[in-house]
This record gives C-alpha cells, structure tokens and sequence, in this order.
C-alpha cells in the first residue's frame, strides 16, 4: 500500500501547498474537469452499444457535420463545469460563443476554461483512440462577466493545460506549469493516479506524423524536412524515420511525450484563406504547454505558439511540435528562402509517388 501512486488530488493539494494564497478554486476546476473525462470515458468505451456512432445531421458552433460524441462529450463537460461557481466562462469547440456558467448567486469564477471535449471525433467509428483537450486561463480582475474576448490571451498566460486520451486506458495528462504529469485511471477506484510523474520529449526522433495525403499543398520548408527524413540513411539526415498519422491530434501528442517526435499540422495552400486548421485557443495553446514543459518545442513553423495573441475565439493556425530540435530545424527551415530549395527528387517531382497522380 505504501507504494501506492498518489492520486491526481493528492497531487493538486501538493501543488497548492506552493501557493498559500490559493482560494481552492483552481483545485476544484481541475477536478471537475477530470470528473468530465472519467464519465467520458465511460460513455467512449460503449460506442455502438450505446448508439453513439454516426453523425446528429446538424452542424456545431463551427458549421461542421457534428458526431453524436461530439455533442454528448460538450453536453458532459458543461454539466460538470456550470456548477460550483469556479468558472467564470466556458469556451468550446461545439459552441458559437462564449457560455457564462450557471454559478450559484454572489459567486464569480477566478478562471475561464476553453476545451475541445472530443478531439479526433472522426476516429469513434472505426473505434481508434480520441481524447479531450483543456486549457484553463484566469478571468480578469474585478466581478464582470466572462466574454469571448476574455478568452483571447496568448498561451504563456495559461495556468493550466491537459487532455484525456480514452485509448486501452484512460490517461489524464496535466501541467500545472511544473512539468508534465501523466495520470492513469483506475476503474475499480475511480481515480486518476500519477504513473507518468515529469514526462521528457527526447531532443531528437526518428518518427514524425504528419498527414501525406496533403504533400502537394505543404511550403517548401515543410517538403524538404519530410522529403529529408523518408530519404532515410541515404539522405542528409543519415538515419530512417518511422512515419506515424493517427488523426486524433491527442493520441499523436501523447505518443510524442512517451517517446519523442514531430507532428505537423502545418499551414499549407489548400485553402490559402486559411493560416492553419486546428484552433490555437483549446487545442494548439494546451499541447503546446504540455509540450514545452516536458522540454520539447511548440511553433507555427516558424514563431512559438505560446507567444501567439489569438485574433478570435475560434481561430485557425499551423502547428508543429514534438522533440526541439527536430521542431527548430523546421523553423530554420521556414527562415532560409523557400524557393532555394524546390527539390526535383523521385519522391516530389512531377513523375513522382506524391506528384505523378495529379
């Protein structure tokens, strides 16, 4: 029993003994955040039983084909945040805008909690891992309510980040801005206890995710870093990389903390009025910390994303993270002129595996 890992509350209470001025409520937030994710998991682990595949035939916040998960899961994390008067506003993948908590009379929440309650939702129905992303900020000074604008603060202004991967078994994984901490869930006990203290992405890899299918629309700097890596030993990087694409920018994450690597969402031409596809306030900015505190390196490519001042709720951006200096070699990439170097390689030419069926 003395070797019994500490649970996730054990070690909030241990992390708040670092802040005696702390009311409690960030304790609270991240516990019920964690409370969301169990009943998630749950309800993950049921999939067609529960007749939670397929689509609602509705679009969500965003305009998007919204997954019948993706509602239960926005469903879940309200029902288990509106309460308690810890949160002064919620802000979700699924939602238009803003939503003000239901706290209950003379209360104000300390902080503003942003979340993608179901990332890689495409994955439910071929029954692949998906997960949950979170990013807590603290509200402003003073008793007025939370608004969509209050939300826009670049990353470095997080007091908290951590997701969920519901995969074999659940995981929560959380920086409270002292490393990053890996959390399994006990079924029998209903906690969380701490299995991965103070994760470390290696400074180098040998793997990288990215999606090829996009190949013709990526930069030039982004085609030369994979074209480098697939040329293997043979090329300039002299060792063989692995590729790896999960879709579920969760489950790409966390197999960049257990054991390194690159994934890249980069911006690309497909649709040049879009900078990116994934959104910087509740996916990009928490990996972003997690990953930075587990000593890798988050960027667009080519500026970090926590220094980013995000423009609107539900803005769009580029994203590369994973092992330092795997991600600093792309951003020296994007800084040296894109056209000096527009390969004319088997792999990319017009003749090419990724050019010759267009």
């Amino acid at each position: 029993m003395l070797n019994q890992p500490i649970t996730l509350t054990q070690y909030l209470i241990e992390q708040r003994r670092r802040f005696p001025q702390a009311s409690g409520q960030f304790n609270s937030v991240i516990l019920a955040v964690a409370l969301a994710c169990k009943a998630l998991s749950r309800k993950v682990a049921y999939g067609a039983l529960a007749g939670l595949l397929g689509d609602t035939g509705a679009a969500d916040g965003q305009g998007e084909t919204e997954q019948k998960l993706d509602r239960l899961a926005n469903e879940t994390f309200l029902d288990c945040l509106q309460w308690g008067g810890y949160v002064r506003g919620l802000l979700s993948e699924q939602m238009a805008d803003a939503l003000l908590p239901d706290a209950p009379e003379g209360t104000m929440g300390d902080y503003l909690l942003a979340f993608d309650p179901l990332d890689g939702s495409s994955n439910i129905d071929v029954n692949l891992s998906v997960g949950s992303i979170f990013s807590v900020l603290r509200a402003s000074e003073g008793s007025q309510p939370a608004g969509a604008a209050d939300f826009l603060q670049p990353g470095f202004r997080q007091v908290a980040a951590g997701y969920a991967l519901y995969g074999p078994s659940t995981m929560f994984v959380l920086t409270v801005g002292h490393g990053t901490h890996g959390f399994t869930l006990n079924p029998e006990l209903g906690e969380f206890l701490l299995t991965h203290p103070d994760l470390k992405v290696p400074e180098e890899a040998q793997e990288f995710a990215i999606n090829a299918s996009n190949s013709r629309f990526w930069e030039p700097p982004i085609r030369r870093y994979v074209e480098e890596c697939l040329a293997g030993r043979n090329g300039p990087r002299d060792k063989d990389f692995n590729m790896r694409w999960i879709a579920s920018m969760v489950a790409d994450a966390h197999r960049i903390l257990m054991r390194g690597g690159v994934f890249m969402y980069p911006r690309d031409t497909k649709d040049p009025s879009k900078p990116g596809r994934l959104r910087l306030l509740y996916a990009c900015s928490p990996i972003a910390m997690l990953i930075e505190q587990a000593g890798g390196r988050a960027s667009t490519g080519e500026a970090p994303i926590l220094q980013i001042v995000p423009c609107e709720p539900h803005q769009r951006i580029g994203f590369v993270f994973g092992s330092k200096k795997e991600v600093e070699r792309i951003e020296r990439y994007h800084r040296e002129n894109p056209e000096e170097r527009e390969h004319d390689t088997p792999l990319f030419n017009r003749r090419g595996l990724f050019r010759g069926v267009m």
